[in-house]
């Protein structure tokens, strides 16, 4: 077992970094990896029709990225550029922001929202704001002037309606990630649908993404076993039919790290329990799985969190062998490139 980034480090040429997703979602590849045989074999995302049975239970996240990047200025009149986070009241935010402004000052954007710095965290870099204005009418504003938060690695000439739109899963329900769960950015409304006909079990849970797909690891990570906080929720309903397709020999199969997280967070004694709450875990080679069997997720970051995360699920030498099988054959990398499915 390691904990040292630097041992999920690989080289990728920068040409396999996908600056947006396959013209058809579905029609992205999707990497197999076998397990118990360390067999890799080759396909397309809308083959998962006929790759899974009657006998599978997809879980996915139903987050919404909302447009949480906002450009301001400081009332020196000087410019800064600010993340949103995750809402820790109905008028404060948790951000991040370039540069970081003192405490006290003020931040002010467009529609005549203005944001005052009452907390900052050097250590984190994180800030506080609290916004003249409150929950929806705070929304009904970031729809005006923000901007989707997508990663900093993608070059993208789109225009923001057409970034809105393709940085968005179609099952997208509630409102608050910082970035889209994107291993649910491949399916469509027809391969969803194709899949609840086979008899395929699909249940949703939330989890808000926040500030770990942003950040490198820190020393204290590692050094605390724990990650970033995100909130997630699992509704009763959602948590009876889980708990029953666990207990009938079903296959968990989580869509993406987020759900895994989720899923992972609010087991107890083989079973999940349902409500509200926050999750710090940290998922790395030697952590054991207590509900979710199989993964379909994206290519992940040199040295991240979330590939020590697929590593604990299969193995480090497995998943980097698959890793650089996949830049031989030229697969597309992160969030809107293509899928793997470990199983």
């Amino acid at each position: 077992m390691s904990l040292d980034p630097k041992d999920y480090f690989y080289n990728l040429p920068q040409k396999l970094i996908a600056n947006q997703s396959t013209h058809l979602r579905d029609h992205c590849r999707l990497m197999c990896l076998d397990r118990k045989s360390g067999k890799i074999s080759h396909h397309k995302f809308y083959d998962l029709v006929n790759i899974l049975t009657s006998n599978d239970v997809l879980v996915l996240n139903q987050s919404k990225v909302f447009p949480a990047r906002l450009f301001g200025k400081k009332e020196t009149g000087g410019e800064i550029e600010v993340l949103l986070l995750h809402q820790i009241k109905s008028d404060q935010w948790l951000a991040i922001s370039k540069p970081r402004p003192k405490v006290s000052q003020k931040i002010i954007f467009g529609h005549k929202l203005i944001g005052e710095v009452i907390a900052s965290d050097s250590s984190t870099g994180q800030i506080t704001l609290k916004f003249n204005y409150k929950n929806n009418k705070i929304f009904e504003i970031l729809d005006k002037i923000g901007h989707t938060p997508i990663p900093p690695y993608i070059s993208s000439h789109q225009t923001e309606s057409q970034i809105r739109k393709e940085y968005q899963t179609v099952y997208a329900k509630i409102t608050g990630s910082a970035a889209a769960p994107t291993a649910g950015l491949h399916f469509t409304e027809k391969l969803l649908s194709q899949l609840k006909n086979k008899g395929i079990q699909i249940e949703y849970v939330t989890l808000h993404v926040g500030l770990g797909t942003f950040q490198n690891l820190r020393p204290e990570n590692l050094k605390n076993k724990t990650l970033h906080s995100e909130f997630y929720e699992i509704k009763p309903d959602v948590v009876k039919r889980l708990n029953q397709a666990k207990k009938d020999g079903k296959r968990i199969i989580a869509i993406g790290t987020t759900s895994v997280r989720t899923l992972e967070s609010a087991v107890s004694n083989n079973k999940i329990k349902s409500g509200k709450n926050t999750t710090n875990i940290f998922i790395y080679p030697g952590v054991k799985f207590k509900f979710v069997d199989a993964l379909i997720t994206n290519f992940h970051l040199p040295e991240s969190s979330l590939l020590m995360l697929v590593s604990a699920f299969s193995s480090k030498e497995f998943i980097m062998k698959s890793y650089q099988e996949a830049i031989n054959h030229k697969y597309r990398f992160f969030s809107f490139g293509d899928a793997m499915f470990i199983f």
